[in-house]
C-alpha cells in the first residue's frame, strides 16, 4: 500500500501545534514524522513524548527525528547522525530511516541498517527556496536502484501525488500541505482520492 506520511513544522504550522497534531492524527496518516530541528534536545524528548501519547491514542507510527531516548520506536536521522548512531545493548527500534540525496546515500543508510529511506527533494519547495527539485527521473533511477523503500519529500501535493507513486516511491512525505491546510482530514481524503491508493 502506497503510505501517506506527516512531516511538521511549528513554524509553518497554522494555530496551535499540539491542537494540529490532534488534528493530524485523527485524520489518520501513515505515519507522522516529528521535525523540531529550531529545538534543543531536552525539549525536543519532551515534545516527542507528548505527540507521541496523541498518535498512539490514533494508532498512527509516531517518527522522532535526531533525538531518541528509550521511549523512542521509531527514529529517523541525517545522514552524518546515523553513521555514528548505536542503540543501547538490548533496544530495538520498530524502524530506522535517514534522508538520502543521492544513490550513493541510499546505498550508505542500507549499509548502516535503514529499513527505508527519504528522497528528495523532488519538486521545487518554499522549504528549499532557490533550489529547484530534483525531478521524478532521478525519483525512479532511487526507486529502481534502492534496495529499501523509498519515500519521496518535497513539493508534493494532491495534484501531484499520483506521480510520485508511478516513480515508484513506496509513499509521500508532506510538511508544507499538512501544517497550513484549513482541515487536516479533508487533505489526507483528497491525497487518497489523488490515487495513492490505486
Amino acid at each position: 500500500m502506497f503510505k501517506i506520511v506527516c512531516v511538521t513544522d511549528r513554524r509553518l504550522c497554522a494555530g496551535d501545534f499540539m491542537e494540529r497534531i490532534a488534528k493530524i492524527a485523527a485524520a489518520r496518516p501513515d505515519a507522522l514524522l516529528l521535525r523540531a530541528k529550531e529545538l534543543p534536545a531536552a525539549e525536543y524528548l519532551a515534545l516527542a513524548e507528548q505527540v507521541q501519547a496523541i498518535c498512539r491514542a490514533y494508532q498512527v507510527s509516531c517518527v522522532w527525528h535526531t533525538y531518541y531516548n528509550e521511549e523512542t520506536e521509531f527514529l529517523h536521522l541525517p545522514l552524518p547522525l546515523l553513521a555514528q548512531f548505536k542503540l543501547p545493548l538490548g533496544r530495538r527500534l520498530h524502524a530506522l530511516g535517514a534522508s538520502c540525496h543521492s544513490l550513493a546515500e541510499a546505498e550508505r543508510a542500507a549499509r548502516l541498517g535503514c529499513n527505508y529511506i527519504t528522497a528528495g527533494h523532488i519538486f521545487a519547495t518554499g522549504c528549499k527556496a532557490g533550489l529547484p527539485g530534483r525531478g521524478l527521473a532521478w525519483l525512479q533511477q532511487i526507486c529502481a536502484a534502492s534496495r529499501l523503500p523509498v519515500y519521496a519529500i518535497g513539493g508534493i501535493n494532491a495534484q501531484n501525488i499520483g506521480q510520485i507513486k508511478k516513480a515508484g516511491a513506496q509513499g509521500a512525505c508532506l510538511m508544507s500541505e499538512f501544517m497550513t491546510c484549513a482541515e487536516p482530514a479533508a487533505l489526507m481524503a483528497e491525497l487518497r482520492a489523488a490515487g495513492a491508493d490505486n
